[in-house]
C-alpha cells in the first residue's frame, strides 16, 4: 500500500535497495520527471535542512538565512497531493517526512504548493498536505510570510511558527495541538473548527487533589484542598454545584456505576455519599480514625472501598453505610484503592512501599507486590482486569500481572514522585502524573513513553479519563485542572527537548554545539548543523535531581555539569560517557566554568566556596574561600589569571588563580549577585542581580562604571557578544534585553517568553550574531540578532520546544470562526486582540 501510494506521489523506489532493512523495507528517492528541469533549486536552499523562512522576515537583507526559492512554474495538477488528503495517513507522512530531509527538491515542490494556494484555492488540498508533511519533517517556519495561504484540515501539531504572518489565511479545521505560535499574526484568519488539543483550564482557590467524570460524561467533579467539591458541566465547563460539607482536603472522588451517587473521601476522616441529582449528602461514613486518602466504587455498585492514613482499607455497604470488612496488613498509610473490573478484588497502595491485592469476599491478601523502593501513591486496574499499575514516590510506574504477581514493566521517565496513574478505556495506554509537573503517556504493551504533556507549573495530583476516552483531565497543586483532547490527531512522541525548565545553556567556542541542562535531570547536546530539524544529538543522564549549570571545554571535547546532588560531572562529548564525578561540595552546584586553556574547571556552590579541578584527571586543585553566603557564579578572565565570583552576600570577588587569594571585593548590588562575566578584553565585568539591575565594573579599579536598569524583576544571566559591543541580560521578568556596552542604552527587548529566562549565550558567525536562550518553559531557542540602519532586529531561527501550545504575543484581531471555548483558551495563554464577535461556534 505504501509502495503504490508513494509511487503515485512521485516517490520512486530504488529496486536495488528494495530489500534494505529500513522501517519500510525500502529506500525511496524523490523524483519529479515533469518538473525537475524547470524547478529552481539554489545551493542555499538545497544545502539547508529544517528551516524555510527568512528568520527576520523581509526586513533584514543580506543577513538572514534564505528561503528556498519557489518556482513560478505551476506545480503538477495531476499529483495525488492535489486531490488526496494525507493528513491522517501517519505512516505515509512519516515516510514523506524522511524524503523532505533527504531530498531538497521535494521540499521545494511542497513549498510551491503552499505558495500557489495564496492565489488559487484549487491548491488548498495540496497546500494542506504539503505543510503537514513539512511540519512532520521538523521544518520550522519562523519569520515566514504565509499570508493568505489556504490549508484547510492541515495538521500543524507541534509545529514552530514564531512571528509568522498568517493573516487572512484559510485555517479551517487545522490541528494546532502543541504548536508554537509566539507573536504569530492571525488577524482576519478563518479559524473555524481549529483544534488546539486542549480546552481552557479550570481554576480553584486551593490545591486540586481529585477528579472524577460522571459515567455519562456530562459532568467533571473536582475535589480541592480546602474541602470544597466543584461540579462542572462538560458542555460549557461552568460550575453547576459546589459541595462544601468536608472540613479538609478532598483526596478521593468516584461516581457509582449508574451515576446516581458520588463518593468523596477527605482528610477530615470521613467518607461521604452524595445524591447526584439533589447534591444532598446521604451518608457520612466515620469509622476511619484518620484522614481518608482514596475511595473506589465496586463495578456492581454494591460496595465502596476507602484507604486511610490509619493504615487500613475499609469496605462499606453504600445502602446502609455499614462497614462490612476491614482489610489490615499494610504497615503504614494507605494512599490509594481500586476495584478490579469484576469487583472481586481490591488493590491498595501504601507508604510501606507495597501494593496489596485483596479478595473482597474473604478479606485475604492474595498478592504482595513489593518491588517499589518508596511510597505507593496511586494504583489502577486495567479495563481487562489482567494488570495492575502502581505509581510511586520512587519516580516509577510499575505494571503487574494479576495472575502471576510478576512485574511486567517498569515505566521510567518521570523526574519526581509519580502521584497518579490511569488506564485508557481500551487499556492500551497509561497516563501518569507526577510532581515533575508533567503527564506522561505510556504504551502498555512495550512500556515506552509515547508522549509528555506539559503545561502544569506544579505537581500533578490526579489524572482521569472521560468515559469515551477522548478527553483527559489532570489536576495540579497549581490550583488548576487542565483538559486535554486526546482524540485530536493522536498523541505522538515529538519533542526531543527538555520536559522541564532549562537551567542553563552554553555554546562551544567554534559555535557548532549547544549544551543545555534542566530540572529534568538531563544535559542535552544540540549540534548546530542539525538544529533545523529540532533534533537533540545526545542526552546525558546521571545527575540525581536538577542540573543547574553546564559548560563546554574550549576544545569542545569535554563538558562539565553541576547540580542539586552536590557533584560536578565531566563528560566526554564524543561518547557521552561520564569521565569523572567530582565530590567535595556540601551543597548544590550553581555554576561551572572552564579556564580558557581548558586545563581547569571551577565550580561554584551554595556552600559558599569555589572548588578548582584538573579537567583531565578530575583531581582537586584548590578551594576559594571568602564569601559569607552561597556562590552563584564563577568565571575565568580571558588570560586565566583571575576568577570573578558573584554571591548571595551581594558582592563580587576577584581571585588570583595562582595564589587562590581574594585580591578585591566589589560591593554595590542590593541583593544576590546571580551571574558574572568578563568582557572579551578582560578589562570589564558585568554582573546580574536580584536587585533588578546589571552593573558594569572596571577590573583595574574595581569601580562600578555603569548601572543598567530596565528589567522588572531579578536578572538571571548576562553575556557579552563576541565583538563586545552588546550585552544580553535575561530576567525573571520573562524578557531578554540587549544593551549597548558603550552607552548603556537598551537597544532591543525580546519579550513574550513563556517563563523566566534562565540562560543566555552568544554564537558568532561570519554574517551575523546569534543568541541562544534557555527558559523556564523547557525551551531552548536560537535567535538571530542583526543591525540595520542603527536598529537591532531579533527573530527566532530555531527552537527546541516542549510541545506546549504557545501563543504569547500572537495577534488574533478579527479572526473568524473561533468557538467560545477556544477564545477563552487563547485569552488564558496571552493572545492579543479580539476575534470577530459573531464567530460561529464549533
Amino acid at each position: 500500500m505504501l509502495s503504490s501510494t508513494a509511487s503515485s506521489l512521485g516517490v520512486r523506489l530504488i529496486p536495488e535497495l528494495a530489500d534494505d532493512d529500513s522501517e519500510y523495507g525500502l529506500t525511496p528517492a524523490i523524483v519529479d520527471p515533469q518538473d525537475k528541469e524547470n524547478r529552481s533549486t539554489p545551493e542555499s536552499a538545497s544545502s539547508r535542512r529544517g528551516s524555510v523562512g527568512p528568520t527576520l522576515g523581509d526586513e533584514i537583507h543580506g543577513t538572514q538565512e534564505e528561503i528556498p526559492a519557489i518556482t513560478e512554474h505551476e506545480p503538477d495538477p495531476n499529483s495525488p497531493l492535489v486531490w488526496k488528503r494525507l493528513v491522517n495517513d501517519h505512516s505515509l507522512l512519516q515516510f514523506l517526512g524522511e524524503r523532505v530531509r533527504q531530498e531538497p527538491e521535494f521540499k521545494d515542490q511542497l513549498l510551491a504548493y503552499i505558495e500557489h494556494s495564496k492565489k488559487d484555492k484549487r491548491w488548498s488540498i495540496a497546500a494542506a498536505n504539503a505543510i503537514t508533511i513539512l511540519v512532520r519533517a521538523g521544518v520550522q517556519f519562523s519569520g515566514t510570510n504565509l499570508r493568505g495561504i489556504r490549508i484547510p484540515g492541515a495538521d500543524l501539531s507541534y509545529g514552530v511558527f514564531d512571528s509568522v504572518d498568517l493573516q487572512e489565511a484559510n485555517m479551517r479545521n487545522v490541528n494546532l495541538r502543541g504548536a508554537w505560535l509566539r507573536e504569530t499574526d492571525l488577524r482576519r484568519t478563518d479559524m473555524t473548527g481549529v483544534q488546539f488539543g486542549e480546552l481552557p483550564y479550570l481554576t480553584g482557590d486551593s490545591f486540586v487533589w481529585s477528579c472524577a467524570f460522571s459515567p455519562d460524561g456530562t459532568t467533571l467533579t473536582v475535589g480541592f484542598g480546602g474541602g470544597d467539591i466543584h461540579v462542572y458541566s462538560t458542555s460549557n465547563w461552568e460550575v453547576t454545584r459546589t459541595l462544601d460539607d468536608h472540613k479538609d482536603a478532598v483526596r478521593g472522588l468516584i461516581y457509582s456505576p449508574d451515576g446516581t451517587v458520588l463518593v468523596s473521601g477527605s482528610w477530615d476522616k470521613t467518607v461521604r455519599l452524595w445524591d447526584v441529582e439533589s447534591g444532598v449528602c446521604q451518608q457520612i461514613l466515620t469509622d476511619h480514625t484518620d484522614g481518608v486518602n482514596g475511595v473506589a466504587f465496586s463495578p456492581r455498585g454494591n460496595q465502596v472501598a476507602s484507604g486511610s492514613i490509619d493504615n487500613t482499607v475499609r469496605l462499606w455497604n453504600p445502602a446502609t453505610g455499614n462497614c462490612c470488612q476491614i482489610l489490615s496488613g499494610h504497615g503504614d498509610i494507605v494512599d490509594c484503592v481500586a476495584y478490579s473490573p469484576m469487583g472481586d478484588k481490591v488493590v491498595s497502595g501504601s507508604d510501606d512501599f507495597t501494593v496489596r491485592l485483596w479478595d473482597v469476599v474473604t478479606g485475604e491478601c492474595i498478592f504482595l507486590f513489593n518491588s517499589h523502593s518508596d511510597e505507593i501513591w496511586a494504583v489502577a486496574f486495567s479495563p481487562q482486569g489482567d494488570q495492575v499499575a502502581s505509581a510511586s514516590k520512587d519516580r516509577t510506574v510499575r505494571l503487574w500481572d494479576v495472575e502471576s504477581g510478576n512485574c511486567i514493566h517498569t515505566l521510567v521517565g518521570h523526574t519526581d514522585s509519580v502521584a497518579t496513574v490511569a488506564y485508557s478505556p481500551n487499556g492500551d495506554q497509561i497516563f501518569s502524573g507526577s510532581d515533575d509537573a508533567t503527564v506522561r503517556v505510556w504504551d502498555v504493551h512495550s512500556g515506552t513513553c509515547r508522549h509528555t504533556m506539559t503545561g502544569h507549573t506544579f505537581g500533578v495530583t490526579c489524572v482521569v479519563f472521560s468515559p469515551k476516552g477522548d478527553m483527559v483531565a489532570s489536576g495540579s497543586k497549581n490550583k488548576t485542572v487542565r483538559l486535554w483532547d486526546v482524540s485530536v490527531g493522536g498523541l505522538r512522541h515529538n519533542s526531543s527537548g527538555h520536559s522541564q525548565e532549562v537551567s542553563d545553556v552554553k555554546c562551544s567556542t567554534n559555535g557548532n554545539l549547544i549544551v543545555s541542562c534542566s530540572m529534568d535531570r538531563t544535559v542535552r547536546l544540540w549540534e548546530l548543523w542539525d538544529v533545523g530539524t529540532g533534533a537533540c544529538s545526545m542526552i546525558l543522564c546521571g545527575h540525581i535531581g536538577t542540573v543547574f549549570c553546564a559548560a563546554i571545554s574550549p576544545e569542545g571535547y569535554q563538558l562539565a555539569s553541576g547540580g542539586v546532588d552536590n557533584t560536578v560531572r565531566l563528560w566526554d562529548v564524543e561518547t557521552g560517557t561520564c569521565q569523572h564525578i567530582l565530590p567535595g561540595h556540601t551543597n548544590w552546584i550553581s555554576s561551572v566554568a572552564y579556564s580558557h586553556q581548558g586545563d581547569q574547571v571551577a565550580s561554584a556552590s551554595d556552600d559558599a566556596t569555589v572548588q578548582l579541578w584538573h579537567a583531565t584527571t578530575g583531581e582537586h586543585w584548590g578551594t576559594l574561600i571568602g564569601h559569607t553566603e552561597g556562590v552563584m557564579s564563577a568565571v575565568y578572565s580571558p588570560d586565566d589569571a583571575l576568577i570573578v565570583t558573584g554571591s548571595k552576600d551581594r558582592t563580587l570577588k576577584l581571585w588570583d588563580v595562582v595564589t587562590m587569594t581574594c585580591i578585591d571585593t566589589l560591593p554595590g548590588h542590593h541583593s544576590w549577585v546571580r551571574d558574572v562575566v568578563f568582557s572579551s578584553g578582560g578589562d570589564q565585568l558585568a554582573s546580574a542581580s536580584d536587585d533588578w539591575t546589571v552593573r558594569l565594573w572596571n577590573v583595574a579599579t574595581g569601580d562600578c562604571s555603569m548601572t543598567l536598569a530596565g528589567h522588572k524583576f531579578a536578572v538571571r544571566r548576562v553575556a557579552y557578544s563576541h565583538d563586545g559591543n552588546l550585552l544580553a541580560s535575561g530576567s525573571f521578568d520573562k524578557t531578554v534585553r540587549l544593551w549597548d556596552v558603550a552607552s548603556g542604552e537598551c537597544r532591543a527587548v525580546l519579550q513574550n517568553f513563556q517563563g523566566f529566562v534562565l540562560g543566555i549565550a552568544w554564537i558568532s558567525s561570519a554574517d551575523s550574531n546569534y543568541l541562544v536562550t534557555a527558559c523556564q518553559d523547557g525551551s531552548v531557542l536560537k535567535w538571530q540578532v542583526a543591525e540595520r540602519e542603527g536598529e537591532y532586529h531579533v527573530a527566532l531561527c530555531w527552537g527546541a520546544t516542549n510541545d506546549t501550545l504557545t501563543v504569547t504575543g500572537a495577534l488574533i484581531q478579527d479572526a473568524r470562526g473561533l468557538s467560545s471555548l477556544n477564545k477563552q483558551l487563547l485569552k488564558q495563554r496571552g493572545i492579543e486582540g479580539k476575534p470577530e464577535s459573531e464567530a460561529a461556534t464549533n
